[in-house]
């Protein structure tokens, strides 16, 4: 199996890596990350970067494609070689998948048109701009498409898929392997959860990022 994990500039981190550090213990597979153009592309904050080795033209048609999202998706809705690479990289794909503001992605290509999907909380409503149809779900499969909320659920998502492709007791051996065993300290990981002026300081005033991006 051949995954594109599609990254640009201002992507979330933990939206790729996230996923990345699961689907990539399924047997026989093969991972590139993949950009418009090759090299360093760094995430939100500034101070991380993952190598994109590949350009998009060079990866035409992965089985599996992870678009991370991030505060630079919005920078990326236009963007037509980005698009028109997602459509035909669909055309021939068995999942297409993403994890929080990438949905948008999706969505732009037309991809998503009258399927049901998911985003990170904040962006959840933009999805009917497109004509997909916003559900709060963690995971959303909506045939070969799966969509993932916010930044962590990208885990979640990762796990599901291992699980369809390698096998339930595969996918919980991938599980205990990264102990993956959620028990966080504070019960705020959810706009139904989280103290209601944080979240409606986020609504207002927030895309997807905690922290300002350093000049560079």
């Amino acid at each position: 199996m051949h995954i594109a994990c599609v990254v640009y500039d201002r992507f979330t981190a933990l939206d790729v890596v996230g996923p990345y550090e699961v689907l990539c213990r399924i047997p026989d597979v093969r991972v590139d990350f993949v950009a418009e153009r090759p090299g360093p592309v760094r995430t939100e904050t500034g101070f991380l970067a993952v190598t994109a080795d590949k350009s998009l033209d060079e990866v035409p048609h992965p089985d599996l494609v992870v678009v991370a999202g991030g505060p630079g998706t919005f920078e990326q809705l236009e963007n037509q070689v980005l698009l028109e690479w997602l459509r035909a990289a669909d055309a021939t794909s068995t999942w297409t998948t993403s994890v929080c503001s990438g949905s948008l992605l999706l969505a732009a290509a037309g991809l998503l048109r009258g399927r049901r999907a998911t985003s990170h909380w904040a962006a959840l409503d933009l999805l009917r701009e497109y004509g997909a149809e916003p559900t709060g779900e963690r995971v959303v499969t909506d045939g070969k498409y799966v969509t993932a909320a916010g930044v962590s659920s990208g885990i979640d998502m990762g796990l599901a898929l291992v699980g369809r492709i390698a096998g339930d007791e595969h996918a919980q051996a991938v599980q205990l392997l990264t102990e993956y065993d959620p028990q966080p300290p504070y019960d705020a990981g959810s706009p139904q959860k989280a103290p209601a002026h944080l979240v409606e300081e986020f609504r207002t005033n927030s895309r997807f990022t905690l922290v300002q991006p350093r000049s560079r």
